[in-house]
C-alpha cells in the first residue's frame, strides 16, 4: 500500500507530521471517569491553584490552561473539578512516544502531548503521510483511549497549524501547492509564536489575517515590529520555514513547584513539602537518566514576593536525600520566622548524562546505599503504581498541600501496553480525513 493516500487525500510532499493529543490531561483523566465524557471538566486543584487542562466543553465557557481555578469556577460553576494524575500522564506519554518510534526515529518531542515526525524515509515501508497519520490516530485511540489530531505539511510551522485546524480528533494534510491558500485566510493569532501582545500590535496596524502580514510592505512592518520580527513574521506568512525535525532534546533543568491551598507557616508542613518536591524531581531525574549538581529553591510569600536561592553540591546526584538536604539547608539559611508562604519550588540545574558522569563514593558508604534504595522504589512504582512506596513522612496526609503550578513532571517510563506492529489489519480509517480547511 506504499504511496497510496488514505481516503484519496492529497498528501504529496507532506513529509512533516505534527501529532498533538486532544485536551491531553483532561482526556487522560477521564479514562477512569467515563460518566464525565461530554461534560465540562477542569483538571486542577483547590481555589489557590491553576487550571492544568479542561475539556472542550469547559473551554466553551472561556476556561483555559494556566487560568486561576477561582476564575474558572466563576466562569463555569457546574464544571466538575478532577485532580491531576501525573503518573498516569507520564505513562500515557511514554506509550504515545513509543507509537511514534514505530513510525520513524526522526521524532522531535515538543512536550508530553505533542511531537513532530519526519516521515520522508518511512513512506516506502509504511505508506503515504496520510496513511501513517491515520495509523497513528487509530493506534493511540485503541491503546490509550484518547484521541489526537494530525497535521501534515512540507514544513514544521505549517504542520503544527494544520493539526490545530484539525482539532479535535481530526487530520489535515497541506501539500506544498495549497500552503498559501491554507495560511492566508487564517487570523494572525494562528501563526506559531504570535501571542497576545504581538497580536495586539498587529491589530493596531490593521493586520487581521495572515494575508495582511504577507502583503504589507516589509519596511512598514519593520518600523512597527523591528526588522527581525518583521522578517520572521512575513516568512511564516508565506509558509517559509527552514527548521528541520531534530531528535536532540537537551533538558536544561528539571523541577517542580506547588501552591498551597492556604498560606503556610508551619515548619513541619514546609519540610514535608520540600521532601515531596525533592522526591518528585529526583524520580524524574532517574527516569530521564540525568544527574544534577545545582539545587534552586523558590519561595513565594503571601504577598506574592518571590525569592530564589541556589547551591551547587560537591558532586552530581539523582538521590532524593541529597537534594532534600541541600534544599532544607537553603531554606534554613533564609532565617524565616513563621513567614506566610504561598508556594515552594525546587529546580535542578547543571544536568549531565548519568551514564557519562562519574560519581565518587565515600569511604564509609555501604555496598548498597540510598541510590540503590530509591531505584528499588522506582521499580516498585513501575510495577504496582504510584503511591505504593514513599518516604515515611509523606504518608501523613497534608491538608495544606497544593498542586503543581508549572505543569506535570516529565518522566521516561516504559509503556504499559506495547504499540501494535504494522500489518494489513493495523490500519482502519477513523472519521473523515480531509485535505482542505
Amino acid at each position: 500500500m506504499a504511496g497510496v493516500p488514505a481516503a484519496g487525500v492529497d498528501d504529496r510532499g507532506c513529509t512533516i507530521l505534527h501529532v498533538d493529543m486532544d485536551a491531553f490531561y483532561a482526556s487522560a483523566s477521564l479514562i477512569a471517569r467515563p460518566e464525565l465524557v461530554g461534560t465540562p471538566v477542569v483538571i486542577g486543584g483547590g481555589m489557590r491553584s491553576v487550571v492544568l487542562s479542561a475539556t472542550y466543553e469547559a473551554r466553551a465557557y472561556g476556561i483555559r490552561s494556566g487560568m486561576p481555578m477561582a476564575r474558572a469556577r466563576r466562569l463555569c460553576p457546574q464544571a466538575e473539578v478532577v485532580r491531576p494524575d501525573y503518573d498516569l500522564y507520564s505513562a500515557i506519554s511514554a506509550a504515545v512516544m513509543a507509537v511514534f518510534s514505530e513510525v520513524t526515529h526522526q521524532v522531535e518531542p515538543v512536550s508530553m502531548e505533542e511531537a513532530f515526525l519526519d516521515v520522508s524515509t518511512a513512506q516506502r515501508r509504511l505508506g503515504g503521510p496520510a496513511q501513517i497519520g491515520q495509523w497513528i490516530r487509530d493506534t493511540i485511540a485503541d491503546e490509550q483511549q484518547i484521541t489526537c489530531s494530525v497535521g501534515g505539511a512540507p514544513t514544521k510551522v505549517v504542520a503544527k497549524m494544520a493539526s490545530s485546524a484539525a482539532k479535535p480528533d481530526g487530520m489535515l494534510m497541506i501539500p506544498p501547492h495549497r500552503v498559501i491558500d491554507f495560511l492566508h485566510p487564517l487570523p494572525v493569532s494562528a501563526l506559531w509564536g504570535v501571542g497576545e501582545s504581538t497580536e495586539a500590535a498587529l491589530h493596531r496596524l490593521g493586520l487581521r489575517t495572515v494575508a495582511d502580514i504577507a502583503h504589507l510592505p516589509h519596511a512598514t512592518l519593520s518600523r512597527a515590529m523591528g526588522p527581525g520580527s518583521a522578517t520572521h513574521l512575513q516568512a511564516l506568512a508565506w509558509g517559509q520555514d527552514t527548521g528541520r525535525v531534530s531528535t536532540a532534546r537537551v533538558e536544561r533543568s528539571v523541577g517542580s513547584s506547588e501552591t498551597f491551598h492556604q498560606d503556610v507557616d508551619d515548619p513541619a508542613v514546609i519540610r514535608r513539602q520540600l521532601l515531596r518536591l525533592s522526591d518528585r524531581s529526583a524520580t524524574r531525574m532517574r527516569h530521564s537518566g540525568l544527574l544534577a549538581r545545582t539545587v534552586v529553591l523558590t519561595v513565594r510569600f503571601s504577598d506574592f514576593t518571590t525569592i530564589t536561592r541556589s547551591r551547587t553540591m560537591r558532586q552530581s546526584t539523582d538521590v532524593t536525600r541529597d537534594i532534600f538536604g541541600t534544599a532544607t539547608a537553603l531554606y534554613a539559611a533564609l532565617g524565616l520566622q513563621r513567614a506566610r508562604i504561598r508556594l515552594l519550588g525546587i529546580r535542578l540545574e547543571a544536568l549531565t548524562d548519568a551514564a557519562e558522569t562519574p560519581v565518587q563514593g565515600t569511604l564509609d558508604e555501604p555496598e548498597h546505599g540510598w541510590r540503590d534504595a530509591e531505584r528499588a522504589m522506582d521499580r516498585a512504582v513501575e510495577k504496582f503504581g504510584s503511591g505504593i512506596v514513599r518516604p515515611a513522612s509523606l504518608v501523613v496526609r497534608d491538608e495544606a498541600r497544593g498542586d503543581h503550578e508549572d505543569g506535570p513532571p516529565r518522566r521516561e517510563r516504559s509503556a504499559g501496553q506495547a504499540p501494535r506492529r504494522w500489518g494489513a489489519a493495523a490500519w482502519s480509517p477513523r472519521g473523515t480525513t480531509s485535505s482542505g480547511p
